[in-house]
């Protein structure tokens, strides 16, 4: 068994879960019920959430933002300065000038399937889920669900191709790299 490593300067709730094996860089913040399953890699200054799931093998790169309502399954690669929102209507105030309280926020979930990839400075809205070995590239922004194996890019984020496991876009849904056809 793996010992979990935490840099001295990382604030680590005590009611959060780190799996075994799992490395935590400086500068990040753990907040409380966050989970993180074995084997995990946090980059600095990254920032975990209240109740922010993370499968086994996920590695979060430098100044990564995952707020609560997010779940993450095994195998996810998130580039450095990522951003993940958990609110759909955000405001500072009330109609009125108050300011709002946490009975205003309306978490919405979001779930990033098995062996995804997530590009550096992309932003993730919301209520999507973004599909097992899908990849989306560098500085897009996702505003709705992306299929298995997709591949997407751009503000918004479109579709345009396909994936293979070892991340190779597909040519008629075959990859060359693995010798292998793909029904979509």
């Amino acid at each position: 068994m793996e010992k979990v490593t935490i840099h001295k300067s990382a604030d680590v709730s005590e009611k959060a879960i780190i799996g075994n094996g799992s490395k935590i860089w400086n500068n990040v913040q753990v907040r409380e019920n966050a989970v993180l399953g074995e084997n995990c890699i946090v980059g600095k200054g990254a920032y975990i959430d209240v109740n922010v799931k993370l499968g086994n093998n996920v590695k979060i790169g430098n100044n990564v933002s995952l707020f609560d309502g997010l779940e993450i399954e095994d195998g996810v690669q998130i580039a450095p300065h990522v951003c993940f929102t958990n609110d759909k209507l955000p405001r500072a105030i009330n109609p009125d000038g108050s300011l709002k309280g946490a009975d205003d926020w309306m978490i919405s979930k979001t779930l990033v399937k098995y062996g995804a990839s997530i590009g550096a400075h992309s932003v993730i809205v919301c209520g999507v889920t973004i599909g097992k070995f899908a990849l989306v590239g560098a500085g897009s922004v996702v505003t709705k669900n992306v299929p298995d194996h997709g591949l997407v890019y751009g503000n918004p984020a479109r579709l345009i191709g396909y994936v293979c496991e070892c991340g190779r876009r597909l040519v008629n849904n075959y990859c060359s790299n693995c010798d292998k056809k793909f029904e979509f």
